[in-house]
């Protein structure tokens, strides 16, 4: 997978952003790699995470050594995911997507499950990844098991869809552990000593290992010394040692057994598939334990797991194939490349025909899709508005909300803005539903596409400014007025000018130290341009917030862009108004936190941090 022997291939194939960095981080070793083509991994690391504090520090460690600037990420964690907020299972780290994500200077930072992430590589795999333990024979286009033990046991399905997979945030590794026999409800018994409730996690896994070890020990009246589970292992295949021996047969017993609950759970006749750190190390003895015969020893539905063949993962680092292809698939939805259209056109033939009129007519009529009602689309199609729902699902979407966002993006690049969407005979709940919905819809991607270190840049020159004055027109005038209101209240001497007469006049009069805040949609007022170019000879700093290719952007010492599309010739700026706003907010939360320095200066003094962080409702006490 590391080959690069073909540049003129990788050339033709490496990302236009650059590299990706990937992670698959455990509760023992953290996987880290630089995806700089599809299927193309380098600078792959393994990282031992007890030797870092927690998951930034392990992460600028690795990156310490690759100076090339990074745009988007994506982790596997061995953890629920659930929201901004990840707290580890078994390490006691906890952290904040978006705080990571900033800290590192990010524009995209996914965080999945690191077996939703094993499961999507599932679909990717050949026979050359994989052992093949037992009989059976995977139908096609059928659902697939996933589980594995390591520190932890990881539990995941993929289930096909028309177009492509979904994988399935499973904790399954902490339902109860249910013994087969007398000697595993003795490990039972011997595990109830320490924890009131027994998953199958703490049984099948690296630790459950030692705990099996030790009941075992205890069950045969033996004395022996502590090991780990890599010394139990190479105790068994290595040194045959019998206690070690039992051990194995045992561990890999229960596995067979839980891999059977997945599959009968599941319908897995696309298979079962083990991952995990654990299994790989036993090698080719696993296909001859106990895990096979378990797993078909059950009852009635014996028959029926016979068909169902099961496998190790052989290939190294497989996370690394599934945490890929969730960026990817995540990247393209926002670009709008490989667009919904072309995906639509390519899968019809596969829909139900009520399904393919509803496809026939986001072909033929997008726009109007998009700005119907389920109604609208339904009596358009001649179909159901069920029908409708299963359109959207056939395709991997939620429902029809979901496919209505990610087809916008994919027609034109952008989030819809109001003017697209809000119709004459829309009530007063649907009008205000759909303007809240777009302006989230397009904070959230603003919060994607953050410059951090143009961010940090401004909030250090006017930390350390003697003066701000802030300069905008129209629309953007408001804008200025919250800065200067802002700014006022942590004692800079701060102004506002909203007459294009005075721009010129005003910023002759600034000196070195000075900062002037200019803010345009467009970046191309002439008089903003020429009193930017004085503000500059008189040797003051100038903070655009405008678009990113504007001239404005390019004459200013730090740009905060807002790039977010609307028709300001036709329509009010609203959207972008908002966004504007959200930096003024961003750098005065950073001003009040003191992030570049020394404190804001006023007459009498320097105002005290604390004073300013009163100042502020985002901050805590």
């Amino acid at each position: 997978m590391n080959d690069l022997a073909d540049p003129e291939k990788f050339a033709r194939t490496a990302f236009a952003d650059g590299a990706r960095l990937l992670a698959d981080i455990g509760a023992t070793h953290a996987r880290f790699a630089l995806q700089t083509a599809p299927g193309v991994f380098r600078s792959v690391r393994v990282l031992k995470c007890d030797d870092f504090e927690g998951i930034v520090p392990l992460l600028q460690f690795y990156l310490a050594d690759h100076q090339e600037l990074l745009h988007h990420a994506a982790l596997a964690v061995a953890n629920p995911i659930n929201g901004d907020q990840v707290r580890m299972t078994n390490r006691a780290w906890e952290f904040s997507t978006d705080a990571v994500r900033r800290e590192l200077g990010l524009q995209t930072l996914l965080i999945v499950n690191d077996f939703t992430a094993l499961a999507m590589a599932i679909p990717a795999l050949g026979p050359d990844d994989l052992m093949k333990v037992g009989g059976g024979a995977a139908a096609g286009n059928a659902v697939v098991g996933v589980l594995g033990p390591g520190t932890g046991l990881g539990v995941s399905g993929v289930i096909p869809t028309v177009d492509g997979f979904v994988t399935l945030g499973s904790e399954g590794g902490h339902v109860n552990f249910a013994p087969a026999d007398e000697r595993e409800f003795a490990i039972l018994q011997f595990a109830w000593k320490e924890w009131p409730h027994v998953s199958n996690e703490r049984l099948i896994s690296g630790p459950g290992m030692e705990i099996i070890y030790r009941a075992l020990a205890l069950r045969n009246g033996v004395k022996v010394p502590v090991r780990m589970s890599p010394a139990i292992i190479s105790g068994a295949l290595d040194d045959k040692d019998a206690l070690c021996l039992e051990v194995l047969d045992c561990f890999c017993g229960m596995l067979g057994g839980a891999a059977a609950n997945l599959a009968v759970t599941l319908g897995a006749f696309g298979g079962v598939f083990i991952g995990g750190g654990i299994v790989p190390r036993m090698g080719e003895w696993f296909a001859t334990s106990q895990f096979r015969a378990r797993f078909e020893a059950k009852g009635r539905f014996t028959g029926y797991l016979a068909d169902i063949p099961t496998y190790v993962i052989t290939t190294p680092n497989p996370a690394f194939h599934g945490v890929a292809t969730i960026l990817s698939e995540h990247l393209r939805g926002r670009s709008g490349a490989n667009t919904l259209m072309e995906r639509i056109g390519h899968l019809q033939h596969e829909l139900t025909p009520a399904e393919q009129r509803v496809a026939t007519l986001v072909l033929e009529h997008p726009r109007l899709v998009l700005n119907e009602p389920i109604a609208g689309i339904a009596k358009l199609a001649e179909v159901s508005q069920p029908t409708v729902i299963r359109f959207c699902r056939s395709l991997g979407f939620l429902g029809l909300a979901d496919f209505k966002l990610k087809f916008a993006s994919s027609l034109t690049g952008a989030i819809p803005v109001r003017h697209s969407q809000v119709r004459n005979g829309d009530s007063t709940h649907d009008v205000s539903a759909k303007v809240i919905d777009n302006t989230v819809s397009a904070i959230l991607k603003f919060r994607d596409q953050l410059d951090v270190r143009a961010i940090d840049r401004a909030i250090e020159l006017l930390t350390q400014a003697n003066r701000v004055e802030f300069y905008a027109m129209g629309n953007s005038r408001v804008v200025a007025l919250d800065g200067q209101h802002k700014f006022f209240r942590f004692r800079i001497p701060t102004a506002s000018y909203g007459d294009s007469h005075l721009f010129t006049l005003a910023a002759e009069l600034l000196k070195p130290g000075d900062v002037v805040v200019a803010i345009s949609n467009s970046g191309r007022l002439p008089e903003l341009l020429t009193a930017v170019d004085a503000a500059r000879a008189a040797g003051a700093d100038v903070i655009a917030i405008t678009s990113s290719g504007s001239a404005l952007a390019k004459k200013a010492t730090v740009c905060l862009a807002v790039d977010h599309a609307e028709d300001s010739t036709n329509f009010l700026s609203m959207i972008s108004r908002i966004l504007q706003l959200l930096l003024i907010d961003i750098v005065s939360v950073g001003i009040s936190l003191g992030t570049a320095a020394q404190g804001a200066k006023a007459e009498g003094g320097e105002l005290e941090a604390d004073q300013r962080r009163m100042l502020i409702s985002h901050l805590g006490s």
